[in-house]
């Protein structure tokens, strides 16, 4: 043991006179209370806060930034979560099939913010700062704690570029959650509008509008808008309804990426079925 200590000393000699010096001045300082010594600890003392503080700043907005993000993260779940329990009361009413109903809570949401928008008047587009490189690829729904956002286009490594709901190129199908019937929304340059409803349909104002479960795009209810005013169709059998959307998009800033993506074989069978 003895010669364990005298190899530590002959090693560290240096460092531990050094150590020894260092608290012996600062036991004397501690003590001394003339007037020059106590400027120089005043001074000390002030530094160590200041570069304390500044230290525990960027410690405690690191930590404000992880917390915000786990907060919209829970929102967003909780959104998607609420809006299936809507639903499985929907259908518990009307004697449905509960059981083959898909659980959302577990749905993979990737988390990103938007870095650039091109809100035109036809032509809605985000950029966000999640690419293939998370897990993100095209097809993919875009959601915030408020409902749908916009569907993927096209990703690279480390950023996506996705369709907002206002954009003319993006169709929806969705349905009335009160009622089950379904539709297509489209943007129509000036706002969001079901289209060709049939005039025997039910949906009345102040029906909530959520994606339907029979979308190739989005296989998941997600919140979408609220049935405002009836398109004036002076001929004809179909009606056209405005839908305010619960999302805004000129605030939006965090979303998250739904991680899953548009049946392949169901698009086919709808193309196929369509350009007959």
């Amino acid at each position: 043991m003895i010669r364990l200590f005298t190899n530590l000393w002959e090693k560290f000699k240096e460092y531990i006179i050094l150590i020894l010096l260092i608290l012996i001045s600062l036991i004397l300082l501690t003590q001394n209370q003339s007037a020059g010594v106590k400027k120089v600890r005043t001074i000390a003392f002030g530094t160590f806060a200041s570069v304390t503080s500044v230290f525990n700043d960027i410690f405690n907005t690191s930590s404000i930034r992880k917390e915000n993000e786990n907060l919209r993260r829970t929102n967003a779940e909780l959104m998607l979560h609420i809006s299936k329990l809507r639903q499985y009361g929907i259908i518990a009413e009307d004697l449905k099939e509960m059981l083959a109903l898909k659980d959302t809570s577990n749905l993979p949401l990737i988390p990103a913010s938007i870095v650039s928008k091109s809100i035109s008047v036809a032509q809605g587009t985000v950029t966000v700062n999640a690419g293939s490189a998370d897990g993100v690829k095209p097809g993919m729904p875009v959601i915030n704690h408020s409902g749908l956002v916009g569907i993927i286009l096209s990703t690279s490594e480390n950023f996506s570029i996705a369709r907002t709901l206002q954009n003319v190129d993006l169709k929806v199908t969705v349905k009335c959650e009160r009622t089950g019937e379904h539709a297509v929304m489209r943007w129509n340059g000036e706002s969001l509008v079901l289209i060709n409803i049939p005039k025997t349909y039910q949906i009345q104002k102040g029906d909530r509008i959520v994606t339907s479960e029979i979308s190739s795009i989005i296989p998941v209810s997600v919140p979408v808008g609220i049935a405002a005013d009836f398109g004036k169709v002076e001929t004809g059998i179909f009606n056209e309804i405005t839908v305010i959307p619960f999302v805004d998009f000129f605030r939006a800033e965090h979303v998250f990426i739904l991680g899953i993506i548009k049946s392949k074989q169901i698009e086919d069978l709808e193309l196929n079925f369509f350009n007959k």
